[in-house]
């Protein structure tokens, strides 16, 4: 049974730092790509950022890029997002997520298995 563990969520304020971990028990996890999502209340799931099983490649939100970094340890079965500059915009519950797809998506749907999610609160 595939299982996804999300930790590392809290209250930051504004400009603040927070890493998010994800501990995935999945036997074959290097052949997933790993990507990371939110939700605000009352708002759809949105991508966040992914990377890729194959080449490692990452891809990131327009809202993000610069601030977040995805990386992923094939050994230990984990996948990271570190945020920094945070911003209250990006209160969320964050969702780590896998795709066995041969190709990286940024679209909910096509992803095989979810976490629980972990909330991020971040105060102006």
């Amino acid at each position: 049974q595939v299982q996804l563990v999300e930790s590392g969520g809290g209250l930051v304020q504004a400009g603040g730092s927070l890493r998010l971990s994800c501990a995935a028990s999945i036997r074959t996890f290097s052949e997933y790509s790993m990507g990371w999502f939110r939700q605000a209340p009352g708002k759809e799931r949105e991508f966040v950022a992914v990377i890729a099983w194959m080449t490692g490649r990452t891809y990131y939100a327009d809202s993000v890029k610069g601030r977040f970094t995805i990386s992923r340890d094939n050994a230990k079965n984990t996948v990271t997002l570190q945020m920094n500059s945070l911003k209250p915009e990006d209160t969320a519950v964050y969702y780590c997520a896998a795709d066995s797809a041969y190709y990286y998506s940024t679209v909910p749907d096509e992803y095989n298995y979810w976490g629980q999610g972990t909330q991020v609160t971040v105060s102006s």
